[in-house]
């Protein structure tokens, strides 16, 4: 417990899936917590989960895509708890689609939500960070960061693009004695609607349960993730256990770019 006590964390697509799962184990360690996402349905169970456990949270419609909408995300957030410890860019869209079925505004898409919000919410988060004696950003990206997946091009080009990101931020932080650490987690497939809308959109004569067998076969530990394993990993980065990480990669799918 406490793991982040007396921090306040920002956690983009929030509402669910991973994000709901990385806010609530930081309010469970002790950090204040906006959630923020485009829509807020769903957004009450996570903020009343977290007020369940004697956690404090809030939540922030917000275009990731958008920077007016990061310089506003960030003014609610610093406005009511009066800085900004962590952020995690989290919020990420997908397209199932090869080189030759992806058209210009499935890249656009993807690339506005997954590359440009990150880059947006590192650079805001930086300049908030640097004036209030630093703080942790990590940016979620994926094994599809790391390897190439023929069926995902656009998505696969967005992680790898966060990943090199992070880097050139960290170095720039690093450089520049800002005490703001910058990392990347790379999930595998979890078990969220996400993945689900994955195996639908994959799955021959719609057979998802097919699709999913052969989805957990190629992780050697022989099943998907689940939210919490991804939380831990972003609960180790944001908090002070990992002050000598920066601009680093953390793996965390059950074996599948080990192979």
């Amino acid at each position: 417990m406490d793991r982040v006590k007396g921090k306040v964390a920002l956690v983009t697509g929030g509402r669910r899936g991973l994000g709901a799962a990385i806010a609530v184990m930081l309010a469970k360690e002790g950090a204040k917590v906006a959630i923020s996402d485009r829509k807020a349905d769903g957004s009450e169970v996570v903020l009343q989960k977290i007020g369940d456990a004697g956690g404090e949270a809030i939540f922030i419609e917000h275009d990731v895509s958008s920077e007016d909408s990061w310089e506003e995300a960030i003014a609610a957030v610093t406005g009511k708890f009066g800085k900004l410890d962590i952020l995690v860019n989290n919020a990420g869209v997908g397209a199932g689609k090869n080189i030759e079925a992806a058209t210009l505004e499935d890249w656009r898409w993807v690339m506005s939500v997954n590359l440009d919000g990150t880059f947006l919410g590192t650079q805001k988060a930086i300049e908030t960070m640097k004036t209030t004696g630093g703080g942790s950003i990590v940016n979620i990206s994926s094994i599809e960061g790391l390897v190439g997946d023929r069926r995902m091009v656009a998505y696969d080009a967005s992680k790898g693009g966060i990943v090199m990101l992070s880097r050139s931020a960290a170095l720039h932080c690093a450089k520049n004695k800002y005490n703001i650490r910058i990392n990347t987690v790379h999930p595998g497939f979890i078990d969220t609607k996400m993945v689900e809308g994955f195996l639908k959109a994959i799955s021959e004569d719609g057979d998802v349960a097919k699709a999913r067998k052969a989805l957990e076969a190629l992780h050697p530990l022989g099943h998907l993730g689940e939210p919490d394993d991804v939380a831990y990993a972003v609960l180790y980065l944001a908090s002070e256990e990992s002050k000598f990480a920066t601009g680093s990669e953390l793996v965390v799918d059950g074996g599948y770019t080990a192979q």
